[in-house]
């Protein structure tokens, strides 16, 4: 069952690569609680299949980047990229899209938050296993105010412009 708006994210964990240890933080991999981390905030939320492919990276994780100023100026706290991808590659991704700092590149390794957002695809018939869907979220406290599913190997409606469209 796919997540709706007016429902709160999954229980959950994430994985994110610092690049900079930090109190509570340290250098390298760090698992968190998704409730915890969204506790409070404005989060936009953009899901996509994989790091390093075309879409995502010529357009998806860029968008985003580019626009990030006017995401926060409408009132969004964070924008994480979510991904079934280590943490390794995330953190790798994220320097390649000069993203550090800007959007958090969330690690979903085993597809196991994608599959409690009932947002997961299998793209074994490319050699890629189990992946998320390509989507965009807006959340608030946890709860889920906005929601852009993509269908199958389209990119119209979980990009940033659409997202700052919602925003108002």
């Amino acid at each position: 069952m796919t997540i709706a708006i007016g429902e709160r994210l999954p229980e959950g964990q994430l994985s994110e690569f610092i690049e900079t240890e930090t109190a509570g933080c340290s250098l390298g991999p760090n698992t968190f609680n998704v409730a915890d981390l969204a506790k409070g905030k404005t989060i936009a939320i953009f899901g996509l299949p994989g790091a390093y492919t075309p879409t995502c990276s010529a357009q998806h994780v860029p968008g985003y980047v580019q626009h990030a100023a006017e995401l926060k100026a409408k009132g969004v706290d964070e924008i994480w990229c979510i991904s079934v991808n280590d943490a390794f590659v995330m953190g790798a991704w994220g320097r390649d899209q000069k993203a550090t700092g800007i959007v958090r590149m969330m690690a979903d390794g085993n597809a196991d938050y994608s599959k409690k957002l009932g947002l997961d695809a299998d793209f074994s018939k490319h050699g890629m296993g189990v992946r998320s869907k390509r989507y965009s979220m807006l959340v608030v406290d946890g709860v889920v105010k906005q929601l852009n599913v993509e269908e199958g190997g389209k990119f119209e409606v979980s990009n940033a412009e659409t997202m700052l469209k919602q925003l108002g």
